[in-house]
């Protein structure tokens, strides 16, 4: 009787996934022929303007008098803001050649919503990063305006060349050398502790395995998680390692260390004997370099700077917001860097 349980188990559990896979397959198919079909209608609605000798005056009743025969004879959803969204659509993906079209040979790939915020981006070098890395990296919408939000973009862009900048609006963010990981600030408003509240480098630590799954999505690609609180010994003596990360692009264990307030140099002796530790003591031969990281809430560049080798690619420090700044706020710091 069991073996005849277990072997209709086993068939629904078979169906069950075919369907889902099916379902998943009937909306992902909808969607695409959506957006194909959006800007297919912005490509109409532009050849119409254009044919009328395009004036303001002539778009907008064009837009009022589509909108309103549409909702009539199709049904609701063709507002005159939607028809205007997807002439923007149309526009902004009609001029170049677009990411979608340069990845896997596939035109669009992301849902109609995704598009309806990459449109409102202004710089197309900043749009087509967004876009890539969305696409690559499977990112929902909420999570898309998180890193838009976050000025992920700008954030990556500080510790790059003119050259590593081109190149993240080609390829999205390529991970070569350890410094391509990093974020200046990195932003954790996800773990929910407001701003100039006082809190315990422990109970930051907390908040960020409660949150693992956003941290990791913030420290970027190819992040594993290896452990918290990890003990290493050195004559006889204790010491802990705030969150060990492997990174998979790197193969190389990323040692991270939080600090309340401002930054110290003995700070970065500490994360320094660290390094040393997982490089004699831990890493394999066929892996690269141990990187360190220092997440501060304050930070002097300049005693950085004077603390490390001028030629360090191991450690490095960066600080850390807990709370979304503003986007002026953002602007502000990141020029400041500059």
């Amino acid at each position: 009787m069991n073996i005849v349980k277990n072997r209709q188990n086993i068939l629904f559990e078979k169906v069950a996934h075919l369907l889902s896979n099916a379902r998943t397959e009937v909306v992902r198919s909808v969607n695409k022929t959506m957006v194909y079909t959006y800007f297919d209608i912005g490509r109409l609605i532009i050849e119409e303007e254009q044919q009328g000798k395009f004036r303001a005056e002539y778009g907008k009743s064009v837009l009022k008098s589509l909108s309103y025969k549409l909702n009539k004879e199709i049904g609701k959803g063709f507002s005159v803001d939607n028809l205007e969204n997807m002439r923007r659509f149309y526009l902004a993906y009609s001029k170049s050649e677009t990411v979608s079209r340069n990845l896997k040979g596939n035109n669009f790939q992301l849902s109609w919503s995704h598009y309806l915020k990459l449109i409102r981006i202004d710089s197309l070098v900043e749009r087509k990063f967004y876009e890539i890395e969305a696409i690559q990296n499977n990112w929902s919408l909420r999570e898309l305006k998180r890193q838009f939000d976050s000025a992920l973009y700008q954030r990556l862009a500080l510790s790059r060349d003119k050259k590593g900048v081109k190149k993240l609006s080609e390829n999205g963010q390529v991970i070569e050398k350890p410094k391509d990981t990093l974020k200046d600030p990195y932003i954790l408003e996800f773990i929910g502790l407001p701003e100039n509240t006082k809190y315990s480098e422990s109970q930051l630590e907390q908040k960020l395995i409660n949150k693992l799954e956003h941290f990791l999505l913030e420290l970027g690609k190819g992040f594993t998680f290896v452990a918290r609180q990890k003990r290493i010994t050195i004559d006889e003596k204790h010491f802990r390692i705030d969150l060990v990360f492997y990174n998979r692009i790197l193969k190389s264990f990323v040692l991270i260390d939080l600090k309340i307030g401002e930054l110290r140099h003995q700070d970065i002796g500490q994360i320094q004997m660290y390094v040393n530790y997982y490089d004699r003591f831990v890493k394999l031969e066929n892996e690269n370099k141990t990187i360190g990281i220092i997440l501060c809430q304050d930070k002097s560049e300049t005693l950085v700077e004077i603390t490390l080798p001028k030629d360090n690619e191991q450690i490095f420090a960066s600080k850390y917001l807990t709370v979304l700044p503003s986007k002026e706020e953002l602007k502000h710091l990141i020029q400041g860097k500059e």
